[in-house]
């Protein structure tokens, strides 16, 4: 895949590199805690794998959708026989980087910035990616009596949900090649950069403190049922449209001991994209059903429809965008230089994809050796 337009790159903080960071959430994150799920383990029967169980971690929201349907339909659980899946759900990245570190869970679902964040913080020794799951999802959305035009942000009071999360820096670079100026720490210059959670800046918005935000799925789409509108779809400043929102990571000592469990669980994604790209409309039932099973409510169709449409899932983890989200990072001030070889390990998908008669994907020269 090409390089992405000079227009946008979206950038990630790695807490490595500036401790404040830390506690930075994932692109599609809300809130700060993990939970582990009351779901029982659940498995088809059937031949026996190399463990008893896998622990698979997610989060509770649209951009994992792979990992919703695949859990909720059995398709995953399928081609595991009577291995059991036991799911868990996170509202950040980083207590689902934490978990993965310490065994909780061996396979999540995650953004590219706590990807890079626990593959860097570890001398690469954590994590290695192995998959992709979506891409897009991620909007400016603007009150659209005070801001018409890209240009009229200037002075506005514009909402990321935290620093240094991907979003505040797509929107730190977007702000930078307009020639404006940002403290990126502050977010203080020429457009007020406002950190606020996903969970209160619909609220935000409507009280009239916020005149928009860039956020990612479903929070757009709440804005937008809110009265806002959508200045900018992120995914259109990018080759293909397509950039990287949720990968599949896999602790190394998981994936070393057992391959033949990452392998089924790979196949299982596989299908649960193909099935989900053959059956929109059941799949996103269906994702929403594991949505309120989750978290008690499920999204309303004003605000489901949209997110859902500006949501793609893909097996690519689209290896280059991570790359240069990464670097944009590092021209944002947030990151210093990263070394990312050896992330990914894509070797399993791409058995499972040539199997099938599908494309391989590319691990942009990252990959384990």
């Amino acid at each position: 895949m090409p390089a992405p337009r000079t227009t946008l790159r979206r950038g990630i903080a790695v807490a490595a590199a500036l401790p404040l960071l830390a506690v930075a959430l994932t692109a599609c994150g809300y809130g700060s805690d993990a939970k582990e799920e009351d779901t029982k383990s659940v498995s088809t029967g059937g031949k026996k794998l190399s463990t008893d169980t896998v622990k698979i971690g997610y989060f509770p929201n649209l951009t994992h959708a792979t990992a919703l349907v695949g859990i909720q339909e059995g398709i995953i659980a399928k081609e595991l026989g009577s291995t059991s899946v036991k799911p868990s759900t996170f509202n950040a990245g980083p207590s689902e980087i934490e978990a993965l570190n310490a065994g909780s869970i061996d396979i999540g679902f995650i953004g590219p910035s706590p990807s890079i964040n626990g593959y860097t913080k570890s001398k690469g020794q954590s994590l290695r990616i192995i998959g992709g799951s979506a891409s897009g999802g991620v909007k400016l959305v603007v009150n659209p009596e005070k801001i018409k035009t890209p240009d009229d942000l200037k002075g506005k009071k514009i909402a990321t949900p935290q620093l240094g999360n991907t979003q505040d820096v797509a929107f730190l670079h977007w702000i930078a090649e307009k020639g404006w100026k940002v403290d990126a720490q502050s977010g203080k210059g020429d457009v007020s950069v406002v950190r606020s959670d996903n969970k209160v800046t619909p609220d935000a918005y409507k009280s009239g403190s916020l005149d928009g935000a860039w956020v990612p799925e479903p929070t757009a789409s709440k804005l937008v049922s809110e009265g806002a509108k959508v200045l900018l779809d992120e995914s259109t400043l990018w080759p293909d449209d397509q950039f990287v929102i949720t990968n599949i990571i896999v602790s190394q000592k998981f994936l070393t001991e057992h391959p033949d469990v990452v392998e089924a669980v790979l196949r299982g994604t596989v299908n649960t994209n193909k099935w989900i790209n053959a059956n929109s409309d059941k799949a996103k039932a269906s994702a929403n059903a594991a949505l309120e099973k989750l978290s008690g409510k499920a999204l309303p169709a004003e605000v489901l429809d949209p997110a859902w449409e500006s949501i793609k899932i893909t097996d690519d983890p689209l290896a280059s965008t991570l790359d240069a989200q990464a670097q944009h990072a590092v021209g944002a001030g947030l990151l210093e230089a990263p070394d990312l070889k050896g992330i990914y390990d894509l070797k399993p998908l791409n058995k499972i994809l040539k199997a099938e008669g599908a494309s391989e994907v590319s691990d942009a020269g990252l990959g384990v050796k």
